[in-house]
């Protein structure tokens, strides 16, 4: 695996205090813990005792469990729980925790002196003692072994030293299940084992019936490909097989990180980092990435939708069928009919009142009960659902008609604009059908006497038009526009051209195109750039990029407002960022000097932007061409990125407008220079670069200091050498006067040396720079750049003396 990665997350978090207590980790026979002792681990990271969950707080009986938890960790999380399904409902006073005349730890109902709970080891005698490990593992044993363990009983959470797999002796099969709900430590519907097939890979499935949706792909004899060790910061992983035993285990590197590998009530596996700051567990890994991928995780009749919160709604019709189990975050119970179906068969006849709701948009993970041939027509199609009362819904895509029986799962909503979606016709009472029509005439009657009333307006407000239109002609605004797709302007060339007067004031330009200053008729200031004559698309081609580049929107990207695109000539119009571009408050002397925290807001921005491009968009987009003059700064010095998408519009030039646009190697990746295949990592490689220049104030290519000979030293080269060496204030832009925090300052160069690695698997990802810049990962120190200081070397320059 490469340098970051999850694994650096691990190391992120802030040591906590070692705790004072001196809370015994050991009983032995004789001895007695009441509800309100515990034992402490030698180390103080983990504790067990009685503990009570939710608001069971009555005084005279409460629900108790008897667990695991991290004992340093100022909020409540359990990492075991010894009686999850058999709660104890007890007085307060009631409980005990010794060891019983047989040798086994056991749980004592006082008043009847009982016993409720049992490690129910087989034991030929008894001298044992019960502990509480370092790792986590309680354990009871004798003088020389281990009898029973926790490790053997997992819950919900996968603690080191922890087993996923079988024993073929002792007939124990590790696994992790989800808990109920967010409250209750009870069993859920999740599992995470290993694959039960027999291939060595890590499985999550819901049980009951059992459905497999992720793997963490197969064992290659060091870690698993989606699962790399460095997720979970370990030390030594291992997959044990043979005749009698099968699992996998590992050990960490870093033992003072407080990390939580827990499968989650979601169906997802997360692993959590306790943060000091932030008095919060925070998410450093999850998989399945997506919550709607975790199968049926909305249950029936709901659908899952990734961009909303929460991810499950019921489909029209339908109403939650536990409300609390859906506060709890358990909505696997998912949703029922508002009104039964009306459905009759008598022999041979079905007679059936109900209608069809059509849910745009959407995909079915399911598998399709049956498929028809014979309906060659929706409307075939339709009656073929009609006639079978167990039928729920139909759809009819690509002349193929489907028909699903019983409750719907997977209903997932997509963007229409992508091409793998269809219409499901979901089956409900005439009733229900007609319930969710008038609500929609309802708002149609609402929508059309809004609009007559705006009409009426409309028609007054032409008469006014028609008076002042000629000297409308005259004011250097733009006006006379029309929608396009997306919410996109198409703008006439005209009209661009009087909004810009005569495109003369020039706000920039480079390989791609030059930018013009313009007005909208509002007075809304736009910038205009009109692509040099590398754009030789068709129109259709052409508006049908902008449209693709127009549903892109993030805060750290600039609007794309509207286009134009007629004969030979192609323009695109953003929104205006007053503040320019970012070049010039770095390098320019008469700009105002950004300060620091400016500074590193715009490099944690930018990084931002790109992230989305490159794994938030349906399809990766590499900028190509990230430099400071790339980067727009608003009215409050929001950066934004602009040019990203400029591969669409150049089409083949795109990498001779990229490559001749300036006369150094600049922000150009090595593999670019050498013409293989680019990757985000080109990128990356490039953000590295102008990060550098963020903390400097000075080019990528400026030299960097004197050393008392003949030679200075080019800046990256002199940046490593300085992270190497611990000292990160030469790095740093005069002008800031010292007013830095020197902590961000330190990561802000370590994150740019990363980026600038020679090869690019040793770079992150964007998203990996987003989480280390804030804060939710730690970052080691790089290794010097070799390419760079070869080229240093060539180029006159030499490290330092």
């Amino acid at each position: 695996m490469t340098y970051l990665h999850i694994s650096m997350v691990l190391l992120l978090s802030l040591l906590i205090p070692a705790a004072n207590s001196a809370t015994t980790d050991t009983i032995s026979t004789g001895q007695a813990l009441s509800i309100s002792d515990k034992l402490v681990s030698k180390n103080g990271r983990y504790a067990l005792g009685f503990f009570k969950v939710g608001n069971n707080s009555s005084q005279n009986t409460s629900i108790w469990y008897l667990g695991i938890w991290f004992n340093r960790v100022p909020k409540f999380t359990q990492a075991w729980v010894a009686n999850r399904d058999d709660p104890f409902k007890s007085p307060t006073s009631s409980l005990e925790l010794k060891i019983s005349h047989d040798g086994n730890f056991v749980v004592l109902n006082q008043p009847t002196n009982s016993i409720i709970w049992s490690t129910q080891a087989k034991l030929t005698r008894n001298n044992t003692i019960a502990m509480l490990l370092d790792s986590g593992n309680f354990i009871l044993r004798n003088s020389s072994h281990t009898l029973w363990q926790s490790f053997d009983h997992p819950t919900d959470t996968f603690l080191a030293g922890m087993k996923i797999g079988w024993d073929n002796i002792t007939g124990l099969n590790l696994r992790l299940f989800s808990r109920k709900n967010s409250i209750s430590p009870a069993t859920g519907v999740y599992c995470e084992e290993l694959d039960p097939s027999g291939v060595n890979q890590i499985v999550l499935a819901k049980l009951n019936p059992t459905a497999q949706y992720w793997s963490s792909g197969v064992w290659d004899g060091h870690h698993f490909a989606s699962l790399p060790e460095t997720v979970l910061n370990a030390g030594n992983e291992s997959l044990v097989t043979n005749a009698y035993k099968k699992y996998y285990t590992y050990t960490v590197l870093d033992e003072t990180a407080t990390v939580y590998y827990n499968l989650d009530v979601s169906g997802q596996v997360k692993i959590f980092v306790w943060l000091e700051g932030s008095q919060d567990w925070i998410v450093a890994y999850s998989q399945p990435r997506a919550q709607c991928d975790v199968y049926a995780v909305c249950g029936p009749f709901a659908i899952c939708n990734d961009d909303t919160l929460p991810h499950c709604t019921c489909t029209k019709g339908f109403s939650v069928r536990s409300p609390e189990d859906w506060e709890l975050d358990d909505r696997t119970g998912g949703c029922i009919r508002n009104t039964p179906l009306d459905c009759i068969t008598n022999g041979s006849l079905t007679r059936s009142t109900d209608k069809f709701l059509p849910l745009p948009c959407v995909s079915l993970a399911q598998s399709v009960s049956r498929i028809e041939d014979d309906a060659q027509s929706i409307g075939v199609c339709a009656q073929v659902c009609l006639d079978n009362c167990s039928c729920t819904a139909y759809s009819f895509s690509n002349g193929t008609c489907s028909i699903w029986h019983g409750e719907l799962l997977n209903i997932r909503q997509i963007q229409c604009a992508n091409s793998d979606g269809e219409t499901l016709y979901l089956r409900l009472a005439a009733k229900d059908v007609q319930g969710v029509e008038k609500d929609k005439r309802v708002f149609i009657v609402a929508v059309a006497t809004g609009t007559s009333v705006a009409a009426l307006g409309l028609f007054a407000f032409a008469v006014l038009i028609m008076i002042w239109r000629n000297k409308r002609k005259s004011s250097g605004h733009i006006s006379n526009i029309a929608e396009d797709c997306n919410g996109i302007i198409a703008f006439r060339y005209n009209d661009l051209k009087l909004g810009t007067k005569n495109f003369s004031e020039k706000l920039g330009g480079g390989g791609f195109g030059s930018v013009f200053k313009g007005f909208l008729n509002n007075s809304t200031a736009i910038a205009v750039k009109e692509l040099h004559h590398h754009a030789h698309q068709g129109e259709k081609q052409f508006r049908a990029e902008v449209s693709s580049i127009g549903i892109i929107q993030h805060i750290n990207l600039v609007k794309l407002i509207g286009f134009c695109c007629e004969g030979a000539r192609r323009l695109l119009v953003y929104e205006h960022m007053p503040n320019g571009s970012l070049d010039i408050h770095l390098f320019q002397s008469h700009a105002t000097v950004l300060k620091w925290s400016t500074r590193y807001q715009i490099a944690l921005g930018v990084a931002r932007g790109l992230a989305y491009l490159h794994e938030k968009c349906r399809d990766c987009i590499i900028h190509c061409d990230i430099k400071p003059e790339n980067i727009l700064l608003s009215d409050s010095y929001v950066p934004k990125i602009t040019d990203f998408g400029m591969a669409k519009f150049l089409g083949r030039d795109f990498s001779r407008a990229i490559t001749t646009m300036r006369g150094t190697i600049g922000y150009l990746a090595p593999e670019w220079i050498s013409g293989v295949a680019i990757t985000p990592k080109v990128d990356v490689y490039a953000y590295g670069m102008v990060l550098l220049e963020i903390v400097s104030g000075k080019r990528n290519s400026c030299v960097s200091c004197s050393c008392g000979s003949n030679h200075d030293v080019y800046y990256p080269v002199h940046v490593a050498r300085e992270i190497i060496d611990g000292d990160v204030r030469s790095l740093l832009d005069s002008r800031l006067c010292g007013e830095v925090n020197f902590k961000e300052a330190e990561i802000a160069c370590k994150v740019a040396c990363w980026c600038i690695q020679d090869d690019e698997f040793d770079r992150p990802t964007m998203g990996e720079v987003v989480q280390i810049l804030e804060g939710l990962l730690e970052v080691n120190i790089p290794p010097m750049p070799r390419l760079l200081q070869t080229i240093a070397g060539s180029s006159n320059y030499s490290t330092c003396c």
